[in-house]
């Protein structure tokens, strides 16, 4: 992946002076090692007139692969550890080079000329392959307000040859306009990976300081604050909504020219406030776990389990006695793991639990013989012809006495305000059904294995568009119980 940072001037002011500003020489190549590749930096022109650095980063696929994929997926994570686009388009991978090369140049210091590191240089930016989730428009709501005089945002064609086949999902990006080389350097770090909407490394709490550091003196008043916060921070609702308020506090501090402390102390603990609302995925789990509770069940599988946020919860009731987490990806175990404590659990609490690593779609004798089994928002991560492989690996194998299935309900996709029309809401979703559409295949699914199955909405009910979220309880009819007993037996 590529940068170029360009800058023109006098001989009063040589433009070279950007070598000073970027703590870089332009007569000399210089190579860093990042946690992902090798960064290269060297200056393609070097002169009084005008002077371009430019950042290379080589990506090591393997390192990317071994460190696993990070927090959001991509369109194309079927195949992610053989061919995608991590080595080429800019994302979350060029931040962490510019924040390694460029550290001093972010934070705006320079030892050698303070002054000039204050001043604002005639700047032009080109990264020729960004992944814009959102299209050229949204690179423009995001760039346009702040300060640069040109923003650029070309569609990058699937192929020059054949442009009956229209334009890939990258933009080639030029910013042109008078400004601070910090602010335009923070703003890139922050905006690409939030462009990408896709980062490679898992979003911890000190994620909301490093936004809030790169993000001062312009994202407290963006137009776009929100949708800008909520993808940086991985669509975290906790991690998002800590840093909005953050924002705010700047935002009043600014307004009325003081300081954020003030304004924070002068805040009434014990006042009224806004009941914050409740997030859809806790509203999910306390629908499963309701589900779960009036089925009776004591045994359940978490298949899908991720990062063990539903087992979390199962944990804390005691009529589980047994909860099983199971997910494909070592790493999302790992996480879950660390997220439950394991290694400090109490011996009769460690009892109660086992993470294990497995597919759905292959049928799995340790999954036999439970009361219920939870595929919380797990079938549309699924390419639609590898359905029918995971429905006989748990309906047809499995075979627990009741199964909940969750999935988004797309029609209510219209309600999400930076949702771009006709974009699913994670990149990863194969697919995503109407109430009609998932009634339809849930229908299907409990015929062919002897189920019954209800349906409950979710999340608040749209009158028109129904729920967020849309669950299926599938419940063993009493002749097929009959038979698994007698089997058993």
């Amino acid at each position: 992946m590529f940068l170029t940072i360009s800058t023109t001037g006098t001989p009063e002011r040589p433009a070279t002076d950007l070598g000073f500003l970027l703590h870089k020489h332009p007569e000399k190549a210089q190579t860093y090692s990042t946690s992902h590749g090798t960064a290269h930096v060297f200056y393609p022109e070097a002169s009084a007139e005008r002077c371009t650095a430019a950042l290379l980063l080589e990506v090591d696929p393997v390192a990317l692969v071994r460190r696993g994929k990070g927090r959001g997926g991509a369109p194309d994570a079927a195949l992610a550890q053989y061919v995608n686009d991590r080595p080429y388009a800019a994302s979350s991978l060029l931040s962490v080079a510019m924040s390694t090369v460029f550290k001093s140049a972010l934070s705006g210091a320079c030892r050698a000329m303070p002054e000039r590191a204050e001043e604002t240089l005639p700047l032009r930016i080109e990264v020729p392959a960004l992944p814009a989730r959102g299209g050229a428009e949204l690179v423009r709501k995001l760039f346009g307000p702040l300060g640069w005089s040109r923003v650029d945002a070309v569609a990058v064609p699937l192929d020059e040859q054949f442009p009956e086949w229209g334009d890939s999902r990258y933009v080639r990006l030029v910013l042109e306009g008078e400004l601070r080389l910090a602010d335009a350097l923070r703003q890139l770090y922050v905006l690409l990976p939030v462009l990408d909407d896709a980062k490679h490394y898992w979003v911890s709490p000190d994620e909301v300081d490093k936004l809030l550091r790169a993000g001062e003196g312009w994202l407290a008043g963006h137009p776009e604050q929100k949708l800008i916060t909520s993808r940086y921070l991985a669509r975290r609702w906790g991690l998002t909504r800590q840093a909005m308020e953050r924002l705010e506090l700047v935002r009043l501090a600014e307004s009325d020219d003081l300081d954020v402390e003030s304004i924070d102390n002068a805040v009434d603990e014990t006042a009224d406030t806004e009941e914050r609302p409740v997030p859809l995925a806790e509203q999910r789990r306390a629908a499963i776990l309701a589900a779960l509770t009036g089925a009776g069940a004591s045994r359940v599988l978490d298949l899908g389990c991720g990062q063990g946020q539903l087992v979390q919860a199962l944990l804390k009731d005691v009529r589980f006695t047994e909860i099983v987490g199971v997910d494909v990806s070592m790493r999302a175990l790992t996480v879950a793991s660390r997220r439950l404590k394991l290694d400090r659990m109490g011996e009769r609490q460690a009892a109660r639990v086992t993470l294990q690593q497995g597919s759905l779609t292959y049928t799995d004798k340790r999954l036999k013989g439970y009361d219920a089994a939870v595929l919380s928002e797990v079938i549309e991560h699924l390419d639609l012809p590898r359905l029918p492989a995971l429905e006989y690996a748990v309906f047809g194998s499995a075979r627990p006495r009741t199964v909940l299935v969750t999935t988004p309900n797309v029609e209510y996709n219209v309600r999400w305000e930076t949702l771009p029309a006709g974009h699913v809401r994670h990149g990863d979703h194969r697919f995503e059904w109407t109430r009609a559409e998932f009634r339809d295949w849930a229908g299907e699914v409990a015929r062919r294995h002897g189920y019954g199955v209800e349906f409950v909405p979710v999340g608040p009910e749209d009158p028109e568009v129904g729920p967020p979220t849309q669950m299926a309880v599938f419940t063993m009819t009493a002749a097929d119980e009959t038979e698994k007993e007698a089997k058993a037996a």
